[in-house]
């Protein structure tokens, strides 16, 4: 009788488990058979749970960050933490730091960001309206063209005062300015793509969100800017942190680790040297696999172009995707 009991009770735990991952993550039901099935549980015992990660932290606010990391490892984290959690997987706060210089960073982060935002509001005042483009509002030689918001239902004058806002004639700021504007409507494109199978994104203003974020991104980072694949990477992060700012920065310290994926030049692709660590890690491991894989003439690994770039998001489940992130960050 008492292992018919607790056999009830395991299956009661998994069922429950499965729904509440559900409800964090809810998936419109029109898709639900077309995303790859989700393949991790809560594991009670091995997640990392509410009460595991509060009892992690000393009463300064240290944290235990090798025992956090070991819980992880063995059954991830529970979803009502992870925006927490992930702030110091991503590296955005020190484990040895206290509550209170945590804090005192987190409100000059914000302050930062609110001056950022506003800097761009000022040249594009669609940004922080709740609406963003997905037509180019200006041409390539910067003269503005009519913009229509996401629903087409409200026109913004998105060019209004960029160049006297930003210092006037100089002619790098106005080329830099020009390939900043030309870049919002793509971000627009890629938003609406997104994630298209959660609940959480048929919120025009959830959409409008991880476009603020992302256009913000693309104008303090001048050099990369905003590549395809961007939105794959900051859009679980939005979902998990509900403050706007407390995201930008989660997401900027995930583009410090993935910059590289993202800077393409002439004749090169920023995941070239992982293809070729790829290839040369199956070429030891399973080398029938990369033999078979030459004669197909996918000897150089491009058909993992994706999966490398944004991590796998695209090939996994949302929540997939998530664990195999979080035991990997650090």
């Amino acid at each position: 009788m008492l292992c018919c009991f607790k056999l009830t009770g395991i299956l009661m735990t998994n069922t429950a488990t499965a729904t509440e991952l559900d409800a964090f993550y809810p998936v419109r039901a029109e898709c639900v058979a077309d995303i790859p099935k989700t393949r991790f549980k809560i594991k009670p015992g091995k997640t990392l749970s509410a009460r595991r990660w509060d009892a992690a932290f000393s009463k300064d606010g240290h944290l235990d960050i090798a025992k956090v990391l070991r819980r992880i490892h063995r059954g991830g984290v529970h979803p009502s933490i992870k925006g927490a959690v992930w702030e110091f997987l991503l590296g955005c706060y020190d484990p040895n730091s206290t509550f209170e210089e945590r804090n005192g960073i987190r409100q000059q982060r914000r302050e930062q960001y609110g001056v950022w935002k506003d800097e761009c509001q000022k040249m594009v005042p669609m940004i922080g309206s709740g609406k963003f483009v997905t037509t180019a509002i200006i041409t390539a030689d910067g003269q503005p063209v009519e913009e229509k918001t996401s629903t087409n239902l409200q026109e913004i004058d998105t060019v209004g005062t960029s160049d006297d806002s930003l210092g006037g004639n100089n002619s790098t700021l106005d080329k830099k300015v020009i390939e900043w504007k030309l870049t919002l409507h793509q971000i627009g494109l890629d938003v609406v793509r997104t994630d298209r199978a959660l609940v959480y994104y048929e919120s025009e203003a959830n959409q409008a969100k991880l476009w603020d974020i992302l256009s913000v991104y693309a104008w303090i980072d001048g050099e990369v800017g905003y590549m395809q694949g961007m939105n794959d990477i900051c859009s679980p992060i939005i979902i998990l942190l509900e403050n706007e700012a407390d995201a930008f920065w989660c997401f900027d310290h995930a583009m410090r680790r993935l910059r590289e994926n993202f800077r393409c030049s002439t004749g090169t692709i920023g995941v070239q040297s992982q293809l070729s660590t790829l290839s040369q890690v199956i070429k030891i491991v399973d080398p029938k696999l990369h033999q078979h894989l030459e004669e197909l003439d996918g000897g150089e690994y491009l058909f993992a172009f994706r999966m490398l770039m944004v991590l796998f998001r695209r090939e996994f489940s949302f929540v997939d995707s998530l664990y195999l992130w979080e035991t990997g960050f650090r």
